[in-house]
């Protein structure tokens, strides 16, 4: 019997967290001879739904009015997921049909759409790693992994942003149908079977932006501009015109993190920039970034995006003609 494969799109929604997901569950069918799984759009209303890119879905069927039973049932991310109020007959919609499915998730900040129901809560997940921090604040009860690209946690499936709802997909046809049809799908889809590293070597939630008063902003600033240098308390105090003791608890207050944490941050962030435009050697980027040696430079390089520079370099470094 085939298994029906139910992705909820809401007004808005990030084109490719639907079409994504279904088109490596479509190639499973192509690839194991026979129709494995149905596939579903399902809307909160009658009618076209309009993407975040303006291009129109027409969903298969209406969230509540579908009786379908479904294997599986995905929510689709959209920019503004953290902001939408769904009517409770949808909470409950939701809330029921994945209850009776065999595993239910979402992809990338779709998170936000099966948190309101209440089945995220205490969970381990994943979302966008852009939309942790809102996620994480609204429902502090979740374990949030910023890093993966999925999770799983029992019937439970979450993905991060967008592409990797296709990492998802192909996980959950790797659990039907096994590794030698899932790794077809990949070939066919010209997509990593299993991707290598996690999301923060994508992120720029790290990044440095010069936060709070202007004497605080000025030495951000200045970090940022000389990463190699020598940025003691006592020097970005100087810098700044305020005693050590001051300047500390003034950043930390203003800009929420120590003075030395970002120092590490901007640090990191030059070392990818380099990384991505230039062609030092990671001794020389090491040194221009203001890390002690090249060890220093991949063990933080790794705490913050999750892959060492070596292979940064090689996913990210810009083509040059």
């Amino acid at each position: 019997m085939s298994r029906v494969i139910g992705v909820l799109a809401l007004p808005g929604v990030q084109l490719l967290d639907v079409s994504g997901p279904l088109d490596v569950f479509a190639q499973a069918n192509v690839e194991a001879g026979k129709e494995i799984y149905t596939l579903r759009i399902i809307a909160c209303e009658a009618g076209p739904i309009r993407s975040s890119s303006g291009a129109r879905l027409l969903p298969d069927t209406v969230a509540p009015e579908g009786g379908t039973r479904l294997d599986t049932l995905l929510v689709a991310g959209a920019p503004n997921a953290g902001k939408i109020d769904l009517p409770p007959r949808i909470l409950k919609w939701l809330r029921t049909t994945a209850t009776r499915s065999r595993r239910y998730g979402s992809v990338c900040t779709g998170a936000f759409i099966l948190a309101a129901t209440g089945l995220l809560d205490g969970r381990h997940i994943t979302t966008h790693w852009a939309a942790v921090d809102a996620l994480a604040h609204t429902y502090p009860s979740l374990r949030i992994d910023e890093d993966a690209l999925y999770v799983r946690d029992g019937k439970l499936r979450t993905a991060a942003g967008v592409t990797a709802g296709l990492d998802l997909a192909l996980a959950l046809v790797e659990e039907d149908l096994g590794r030698d049809i899932a790794r077809r799908v990949a070939g066919q889809l010209v997509m990593y079977f299993k991707r290598p590293g996690g999301q923060l070597q994508f992120s720029r939630k790290g990044e440095t932006r010069p936060v709070g008063r202007a004497a605080l902003q000025e030495v951000q600033r200045w970090v940022a501009a000389h990463p190699e240098l020598d940025h003691s308390i006592t020097g970005m105090a100087e810098h700044a015109g305020l005693s050590p003791r001051h300047f500390a608890r003034l950043f930390h207050a203003e800009v929420g993190i120590t003075p030395a944490a970002w120092v590490e941050a901007a640090r990191v962030a030059a070392a990818r920039n380099l990384l991505e435009n230039g062609h030092d050697t990671p001794k020389l980027v090491a040194a221009k970034c203001g890390f002690s040696n090249v060890d220093t430079l991949r063990r933080t390089f790794q705490k913050h995006v999750g892959v060492t520079p070596a292979e940064y370099r090689k996913r990210h470094m810009a083509q040059v003609e």
